[in-house]
């Protein structure tokens, strides 16, 4: 039988009438009693009004109506059960989720590091870093980035705020189009690459990054295979492809089905993957040319359809795209490539795997800021993006759903007062955060130690819970930082378009891998779940073997043109993105010849001084084809 509990250790007026519906479950007649064993009218506060009234029937005093008091009773439970104010003893998605976090006492102990760690305090003032200072600080930055937006309204140009509706628009931006530099620059690196095919890609990367040495047997001993490395770039290609490996075996000589199906079974783990891929990362953000596109801080995520077959467990049908399918979810790099991805159901809330692609990452590019779409704007996920120490700055398109928040009741604003709506409304209750401040430190620092999974807690944070204390100090912090991004969205032209120039290199990196990943018509074939999960990791792995080894021959080519004499400023070379496809052979038979070259050491070296690239606003133009 089910046992039932609250996260708080105290049943509600709901739990306790469940308890009460099964005490009828046997019953079958019409009506029951609205009345307890002790003679007092059962409590019905924990529903609506409409179905308190639902329940009565008035020619029956003292009596509710059987089948509508259970429709009630256990639509009330599944309501608690999914904002997690009630918890099913034993289980593994509706498990007290409280009970996961460490005690206070263990936070205590790392609590002073962990504040430098994320950036909420300074070296040397943790220790005194207590609730007030955490609620001064929010209300100072929400203060701070309100008077600055209403001090330089008068001169920013492209923001106009409604006066009667308080919602603001924001003027198109129109780039200046590819620099004419750029675009001769463009012209001749494409026309300069030279064809690769993508097994000598593998290959060659294999060789130099050796990130083919991450697989191997389940015991850890070495792989009894004759050409380990070898086997390892075929399978690497097959699986990132898309490729069957039975269709494969029939285009690559001296290969079966069977071998590279049990090799990819038995030699290659999400585990192995994940590191395989961060060596990719890990090289490509030492290469020269890298610099050229970003410094590793940003981080975009977002997520793309792909076909599946029905009949599996992960699989649904997409109401958006209108097949079955799940979602490929990456989070790529400011330079480019891509750090983590995921492979998760159509129906989820994106958003919840925002921070845990984040946490996830191995690699040595560990960047601060994160971008995603319109999902991103969810109160909780602002909060646990700051609590973890990221920069949350999603795409903003839909203005007229968005509240901004005041810090008091009291303040007022000469130019932008009509975006908070009316005076002394939409308020952050501060005192909330103060006195929930043990609270969130212990989810924040429970989180990043894995004591408990981001994904898991945002799925309870997100749901409107009206009665967890935790989760109203979730959203409060999260409306001041929602509020304090808005503001600098609303107010910077620049970042608006690094956000915009951020969530295309996602999208192209979406074209791309699927590009790449064209075997089977793109639909993934495997339906058990944790090969789906693998199939997104070859991928990545692939894409990412390209895009390195696409930056490699243009930074040659760049050599090249200097010898010649070409005058190349790194803002021209910054138009130009790493996803170019007229240089590539996918189809055809597969020659294997390439395993066998051992390739020269690659250069990571490149003679352009990429440092004003700091300081300049790069349009989005220019980095969002797919060549």
């Amino acid at each position: 039988m089910t046992s039932w509990s609250s996260p708080r250790q105290a049943r509600t007026a709901g739990c306790w009438t469940h308890s009460r519906t099964r005490r009828h479950q046997a019953a079958r007649g019409e009506y029951i009693t609205a009345f307890n064993e002790e003679g007092k009218e059962v409590d019905l506060s924990f529903a609506p009004q409409n179905w308190r009234k639902a329940v009565v029937d008035k020619t029956r005093t003292g009596q509710f109506v059987r089948k509508h008091f259970e429709a009630m009773v256990f639509t009330a439970l599944a309501e608690e059960l999914r904002t997690g104010d009630v918890a099913v003893v034993g289980s593994e998605e509706y498990a007290d989720w409280s009970e996961q976090l460490l005690a206070w006492e263990a936070v205590q102990e790392t609590l002073g590091s962990y504040l430098v760690e994320v950036g909420l305090a300074e070296e040397g003032e943790s220790a005194e870093f207590d609730a007030k200072s955490f609620r001064w600080q929010l209300e100072d930055k929400l203060r701070g980035a309100a008077a600055a937006a209403d001090a330089g309204y008068p001169e920013n140009d492209g923001l106009v705020i409604d006066p009667e509706t308080g919602i603001p628009s924001l003027k198109a931006f129109r780039a200046d189009g590819q620099r004419l530099s750029a675009k001769r620059l463009e012209q001749e690196i494409k026309a300069r690459m030279p064809e690769r095919s993508l097994m000598g890609i593998v290959a060659r990367t294999a060789y130099w990054v050796e990130w083919w040495r991450r697989f191997g047997p389940p015991s850890g001993n070495e792989p009894k295979l004759t050409d380990p490395l070898g086997r390892y770039v075929i399978v690497t290609f097959v699986k990132g492809t898309n490729m069957g490996p039975y269709e494969a075996a029939r285009h690559i000589p001296g290969v079966s089905g069977h071998e590279l199906s049990y090799v990819a079974n038995k030699h290659f783990s999400i585990v192995l993957l994940n590191e395989a891929i961060a060596d990719l990362v890990n090289a490509h953000a030492r290469l020269d040319i890298s610099q050229a596109w970003g410094d590793g801080t940003a981080v975009a995520a977002d997520g793309t359809h792909m076909d599946t077959y029905l009949d599996n467990l992960l699989s649904e049908t997409s109401v958006r795209y209108g097949k079955p399918g799940g979602i490929a979810y990456h989070h790529v790099s400011d330079t480019y490539i891509a750090l983590f991805t995921h492979f998760i159901p159509c129906g989820v809330w994106e958003a919840v795997y925002i921070i845990e692609g984040l946490l996830k990452n191995t690699s040595e590019m560990q960047p601060t800021t994160v971008h995603a779409d319109t999902q991103g704007q969810s109160f909780p996920v602002f909060a646990l993006a700051h609590l973890l120490g990221f920069n949350l700055m999603p795409r903003i398109r839909n203005w007229k759903e968005l509240t901004f928040y005041r810090p008091s009741k009291q303040t007022e604003y000469v130019h932008i007062d009509a975006l908070f709506g009316e005076p002394g409304k939409n308020v952050i209750d501060i005192d909330l955060i103060e006195s929930q401040f043990r609270h969130l430190m212990r989810v924040a620092v429970s989180v990043r130690e894995g004591a408990i999974s981001s994904s898991m807690l945002l799925k309870r944070l997100r749901s409107g819970s009206r009665k967890n204390a935790t989760y109203a100090a979730f959203r409060e912090v999260g409306r001041v930082i929602r509020t304090v991004q808005l503001l600098r969205y609303l107010s910077d032209a620049p970042l608006r378009r690094r956000v915009t120039a951020a969530t295309n290199k996602v999208e192209s990196f979406n074209r791309y891998s699927q590009w790449i990943g064209f075997g089977n018509r793109g639909v993934i074939a495997d339906t058990d779940p944790i090969e789906q999960e693998k199939a997104m990791k070859f991928n990545a792995l692939l894409t990412n073997a390209v895009i390195f080894h696409n930056a490699l021959d243009i930074a040659e080519i760049v050599r090249q043109l200097l010898e010649e004499g070409w005058d190349i400023n790194p803002e021209a070379l910054a138009h130009i993105s790493p996803y170019l496809t007229e240089h590539i052979n996918r189809f055809g038979e597969y020659s294997t010849h390439e395993l066998g070259i051992t390739p020269e050491a690659y250069e990571p070296k490149l003679d352009l001084d990429f440092s004003p690239l700091g300081n300049q606003d790069l349009a989005a133009d220019g980095f969002s084809q797919v060549a």
